[in-house]
């Protein structure tokens, strides 16, 4: 049996590594540990902070982990990530991944992610590639396992329709108009 979230958010990070000097939060119910001192947990809460990169990711991950290559659930959102980083591709056990509220302005980055078999939600919006047109479509195309995605579910009509979309349309625009571009 697996814990709640280790609990890193509001710690005003600006690096990952900066983790190392925080203890997580107290969640309601109590963190377990193993006899080497980790947490029995398969989720981890980074958001609301000031993370511009995951460089040092897979490290916290070990530090506080027992089992980090098990981490089912991650939380980035509200930071200042652009990127989707591989590092997140390493994460083969990954279900669940909060993006929302970053600065990610091109929609490739989501293609990074197309290794991640078990992924099934991920949010996005509150980034910049949300206002580029056929985002929905195109995400959901490129993670055909989504059943959750901006917090809504994703339904079968949706996975029919991008599909259709990826294989008949051009892709979209990887990256928001400029007001200074023509149509």
């Amino acid at each position: 049996m697996y814990g709640p979230p280790i609990d890193l958010s509001f710690k005003d990070l600006s690096h990952v590594a900066d983790a190392l000097e925080e203890i997580p939060r107290l969640p309601l119910r109590p963190l377990r540990i193993n006899s080497d001192n980790k947490y029995l947990s398969q989720s981890m809460r980074l958001n609301n902070n000031n993370l511009t990169n995951l460089v040092g990711l897979e490290f916290i991950l070990s530090h506080f982990l027992a089992q980090p290559s098990l981490v089912g659930w991650l939380d980035l959102s509200c930071n200042k990530i652009t990127s989707i980083e591989c590092v997140l591709c390493e994460l083969k056990e990954l279900r669940v991944l909060y993006l929302h509220g970053n600065d990610i302005w091109s929609l490739s980055e989501v293609n990074k992610l197309k290794e991640l078999n078990y992924l099934h939600t991920i949010t996005l919006h509150g980034n910049l590639i949300e206002n580029i047109k056929g985002y929905r479509n195109y995400v959901i195309s490129i993670l055909p396992h989504l059943k959750r995605m901006d917090f809504s579910a994703v339904t079968r009509e949706e996975k029919v329709l991008a599909n259709i979309w990826s294989t008949n349309i051009k892709p979209p625009r990887t990256r928001p108009k400029d007001a200074s571009e023509d149509d």
